[in-house]
């Protein structure tokens, strides 16, 4: 079949174009028997009935005697019913209903007169506290219809009608085949160049949870040869084949040429960002149709089309319909710009905050898998729709339950890894505990609480005319109160350079003759640094990577051990992390802004609570290069 390379075809009608095909090919399911033990999760192929009834005699519901009904009619509260032994049986719940008997009295309504007999102040009606054949489930009852997913409370049902064998869909055995001479198998050293394959794992993973059997290949490398034999024996072996990944339009990418090879190409290239250079197609092996698709490298490009594509395609074979996310309307947190060539998703932090839910993007690089550990909701961009402004309310696809995010506290500002410690102890401290975090810097933060889309954040601006921390802003951004500033640390801002200085780096004097790395504006270790090239004389434009930008502490050291850049500011506990150099500059004030309003928030107090912890002042021993300031304390 003829395809356009590299189209842009729209979601929907891709979606659709790929599903009506295997359709039309013949896609069908396969079943197997499966006890119905070991059935849990698995979906019915056909309807069920029930092969006995259940009960299956008639039962005694109560501990007490059972009899016939008619020698009580006469029994009131003034006139008792008096029963000789041979007119009753004592019995218990469970047992089967003695003959001639058509009701059971509860033990408590039976008053013991010795000697065998009892007295009843009260009438019994027939068929009383018995349950009789048949009560629950009927000989020939239909349980299930075709398609049930069957759940613990299926599998009893199922074993009381007497069910001990059923035919269920066969799980589509899916294979993977990852692609890339660059790829290696998961290891704590790679060599520059090479990249750790962790996107089958993510595959199998959602496979699972999806009711499908994973089969993981080896890796192939960059030839298409090798990668078309791989396909041909997963297509001998499965009933759906993921390649991953080469399905762009580099000279490396051989994903088309081997689908092409073994199978029918539907379409390449889907208007989503990210996931556009996605491959459909299909093969037919031994009269089977077998979906086959070439997926995009990046592991967020790779889990969306899964979401989006692949899955509607397993539901097919699984007999299921796909029930899309809650969707919540909330207010986004900053300006998001989209192309109108795609249909964007962009994943965020969503959470509660003043009665209304506030959605906070995160980094939407196609790589970037962190944002789906993050993630709290997908923003979706419709295509031809050029984005969002800042406060504008957009539609949110939950995937989280709204009754967590509504408890959530909200944290947005400035990046410390003593934020991530005080979230960890709140987890260990009550495991319910629910935390999101946002690096957005210091004055981001500020505007984030100005602006009502945060609890709190952690800030340390420095005022360049008096050096004092953070309470000029608050008085300058919050002339009307409504916001406490609570003390936390003091932590040491330096430059961090390579491991043994070979740049003999002193100052920020010397940062004119070698490569930075800077922080996002308005950050407050960017404030700092202009603060200290001022002092020093120096301009901004004399230092080289001054414009490049990384939002966190980390991030930074990250690039100065890459060798990317000779030094960049940060914290002492984040040179630690890589092992690198430290040249001290000054104690800075960290603090946090907090809303007013949050002072009664359960998980802030739980917050202080461990902020003001043994354990706490422990993990910033460990950490490095902070220095406790009457944590919890209100400053302002």
């Amino acid at each position: 079949m003829a395809f356009k390379y590299l189209s842009n075809v729209p979601l929907d009608e891709a979606r659709e174009k790929f599903l009506a095909t295997l359709i039309s090919k013949g896609l069908r399911l396969e079943t197997e028997p499966v006890k119905t033990i070991d059935a849990n999760h698995r979906i019915a192929a056909e309807a069920v009935y029930a092969h006995i009834s259940t009960p299956h005699y008639n039962s005694c519901a109560m501990d007490g005697i059972a009899l016939d009904a008619s020698l009580t009619f006469n029994a009131t509260d003034t006139r008792p019913v008096t029963l000789q032994a041979e007119q009753f049986h004592w019995v218990n719940t469970g047992e089967s209903l003695p003959d001639n008997c058509d009701a059971v009295v509860m033990v408590e309504d039976v008053i013991d007169t010795g000697g065998g007999a009892i007295q009843l102040f009260g009438a019994a009606v027939p068929w009383q506290h018995v349950r009789q054949i048949g009560e629950d489930i009927a000989q020939g009852d239909m349980i299930i219809p075709s398609y049930t997913e069957i759940t613990p409370a299926i599998q009893g049902a199922l074993l009381a009608a007497g069910v001990l064998e059923l035919m269920v869909i066969k799980k589509p055995r899916v294979g993977i085949i990852p692609t890339g001479s660059e790829l290696v198998s998961p290891q704590t050293n790679p060599k520059e160049g090479e990249i750790i394959e962790f996107n089958s794992t993510i595959i199998k993973g959602l496979l699972e949870d999806w009711g499908c059997e994973p089969l993981i290949y080896p890796i192939v490398r960059d030839d298409q040869a090798l990668v078309a034999t791989s396909v041909r024996q997963a297509l001998a072996q499965c009933n759906f084949v993921l390649l991953n990944a080469g399905s762009s339009a580099g000279k490396k990418d051989y994903s088309v040429g081997a689908i092409a090879e073994n199978g029918e190409v539907v379409l390449h290239g889907v208007a989503i960002r990210p996931g556009k250079p996605v491959v459909l197609a299909f093969a037919l092996e031994d009269e089977k149709v077998i979906p086959l698709v070439g997926l995009p490298g990046y592991p967020v490009s790779a889990i969306l089309v899964m979401e989006e594509l692949v899955r509607p395609a397993l539901n097919l074979l699984l007999k299921q319909s796909y029930e899309s996310r809650p969707l919540a309307e909330a207010t986004v947190s900053r300006r998001l710009t989209s192309s109108l060539k795609y249909h964007e998703f962009i994943r965020a932090r969503v959470g509660g905050v003043d009665g209304k839910l506030v959605a906070v993007p995160l980094n939407r690089g196609a790589g970037v898998v962190s944002s789906f550990v993050k993630a709290d909701g997908i923003i979706e961009v419709p295509q031809n729709t050029e984005g969002y402004e800042a406060d504008e309310k957009v539609p949110v696809r939950l995937v989280r339950k709204m009754e967590d995010i509504n408890k959530t506290l909200v944290i947005t500002g400035s990046h410390d890894p003593l934020i991530d410690e005080l979230i960890d102890l709140m987890k260990i401290k009550s495991p319910g505990s629910k935390v999101v975090s946002s690096h957005v810097g210091s004055m981001g933060g500020l505007m984030a609480l100005k602006r009502g889309e945060s609890h709190l954040g952690g800030t340390h601006l420095m005022d360049e005319e008096t050096g004092e921390y953070n309470k000029s802003y608050i008085k300058r951004y919050f002339p009307d109160g409504g916001v406490r500033l609570i003390s936390v640390v003091f932590r040491s801002q330096g430059l961090m350079v390579a491991k043994d200085n070979p740049m003999q780096i002193e100052s920020v004097a010397d940062l004119t003759r070698v490569s930075y790395v800077n922080r996002q504006k308005g950050s407050g270790t960017r404030i700092l640094l202009d603060y200290l090239l001022k002092q020093s004389g120096l301009e901004t434009r004399q230092i080289k990577g001054y414009d490049r930008e990384e939002i966190t502490h980390t991030a930074v050291a990250a690039a100065v051990a890459s060798g990317t850049a000779d030094a960049g500011m940060g914290i002492l506990a984040a040179a630690k992390i890589y092992d690198l150099g430290f040249i001290p500059l000054i104690w800075e004030q960290y603090d946090l802004l907090v809303d007013e309003k949050t002072f009664e928030h359960p998980e802030f107090k739980l917050l202080l609570e461990v902020m003001r912890s043994e354990k706490f002042a422990e993990r910033l021993g460990k950490l490095g290069g902070y220095q406790l300031n009457n944590p919890g304390g209100e400053v302002l």
